[in-house]
């Protein structure tokens, strides 16, 4: 790979990866200025719950609306109109004055958040080659760590220093410059894109078709299973280590702290192993890990430091899992149904994380946290399970270090594999097979 084309993937993966650290930081700032929401606007801590499930059914929807639509359109203008879109929605909350209205402008940032979320992924798959898109994915989506290490913090400390309005409006700046960045500097992927018309009968029956591949089938029960252990683990452990361990509420921030910290080390170092060794083995080790670590975290956690240790390892693990299923998820189809496949996947994880965190609740008041790990523990192993009979494994040893689009110029047109999932249900045209193993050309070398 040329220094210049280096330089220019770095800086594609830069871009998304501001944001990825914009939208998911301002869905993840909201539970910690509750207080202040409630203080300034006069309203019952209690309702304030609703603004993140605001927030959330509007990403779910929208998610499956907009799939579709960046497979029509392409993904470059789905992440520029989204990105304006939650500029938008985040400059709304200086004009909020009640409880309703913050509602509103927060399920009109779910909106956004929907439209933005698939896209990223997609965008990922569509530009990089194959043996490096575990690399690209996992930077990209340490924007989300990055989030819970520097922009949870400043967050919080500009909505107590200049109220609950503030931390919004910095996002909105911040995504302004993203939405320059993606007009100039993101280049548009080349892939072949769906012809098919834009109708909610089409969608519905797009979806319909994505669902009746076994593989797919697979990979969107383990994104339900994925949130939904996820929320087990995590939605009562603050509370049983501040009422069963004695920590603080300092304490268990800190801890996040150290979470994010494991994912931001962890997933680009798993993307780039999953490039080389394969998406499944990575996968598959790490759930099993990660099992191991929530099943035993009620048995070994007596203090500060035994939680700090526990959950840096559950972190670094969960961020081991998630970057290569991300990469393996954009190259089980082509790029005109990757944005669909992206968009549901993200729409059933938050009804995975919905039903994760009502069971986690049930489960801590009947048998305490220790039930919630044990079940959160057993949908791992039911993870690994499912990736390891189901999912295809989409990379190959051969392909080597090549640069993005997986092959040279003027290299024979024959000559790459391609994944046997994409080889059974497409044939490669003229001019694309030189681009690499899967179905699509994507963003190749000789595009420059």
């Amino acid at each position: 790979m040329s220094a210049g084309r280096d330089r220019s993937d770095r800086l594609v993966v830069f871009v998304l990866w501001l944001l990825v650290f914009a939208t998911g930081t301002q869905a993840l700032i909201v539970a910690p200025i509750i207080p202040r929401i409630a203080t300034q606007l006069g309203t019952d801590e209690a309702l304030l719950g609703t603004l993140i499930t605001a927030y959330s059914v509007s990403v779910g929807v929208f998610a499956l609306v907009a799939g579709p639509v960046s497979d029509r359109v392409g993904r470059h203008r789905v992440l520029l109109v989204g990105s304006a879109a939650m500029t938008v929605a985040l400059a709304l909350h200086w004009f909020v004055w009640d409880f309703a209205s913050l509602v509103a402008v927060r399920a009109l940032a779910g909106v956004a958040g929907g439209v933005l979320n698939g896209a990223a992924v997609a965008y990922v798959g569509d530009y990089f080659a194959p043996q490096r898109r575990g690399w690209a994915n996992g930077w990209v989506f340490s924007g989300f760590a990055a989030g819970q290490i520097a922009g949870i913090p400043l967050g919080s400390l500009l909505a107590t220093g200049f109220g609950f309005r503030t931390p919004f409006i910095a996002f909105a700046a911040l995504l302004a410059c993203g939405v320059a960045l993606v007009r100039v500097v993101l280049p548009v992927p080349t892939v072949t894109l769906s012809t098919d018309r834009l109708t909610v009968r089409s969608a519905v029956s797009g979806y319909a078709s994505l669902l009746r591949r076994p593989e797919i089938a697979a990979a969107t029960l383990v994104f339900v299973v994925m949130f939904g252990g996820n929320a087990l683990y995590t939605t009562y452990l603050p509370t049983w280590l501040e009422s069963s361990v004695g920590l603080t509420a300092g304490a268990v921030a800190g801890m996040f702290l150290v979470g994010g910290v494991a994912n931001v080390l962890a997933g680009p170092r798993a993307g780039v192993l999953s490039d080389r060794v394969g998406r499944k083995r990575v996968i598959v080790a790490a759930s099993v890990g990660v099992a191991v670590v929530m099943a035993a975290t009620p048995f070994v956690v007596g203090g500060t430091v035994a939680a700090y240790v526990t959950f840096f390892l559950a972190m670094g693990l969960f961020a081991s899992r998630a970057t290569p299923f991300q990469t393996l998820l954009t190259e089980l189809v082509s790029g005109d149904r990757r944005g669909s496949l992206m968009s549901l996947t993200v729409g059933v994880g938050q009804v995975g994380s919905g039903v994760g965190g009502a069971v986690a609740g049930v489960a801590f008041v009947s048998v305490g946290y220790a039930g919630s790990a044990a079940a959160a523990a057993v949908a791992m192993v039911l993870i690994g399970a499912l990736i390891w009979v189901y999912l295809p494994e989409t990379t190959h040893s051969g392909e080597g270090n090549q640069g993005p689009g997986g092959g040279e110029a003027g290299e024979p047109a024959a000559t790459p594999p391609q994944s046997p999932v994409v080889a059974a249900r497409r044939t490669i045209g003229p001019g694309e097979s030189i681009c690499g193993p899967t179905a699509e050309c994507g963003y190749c070398a000789d595009d420059d």
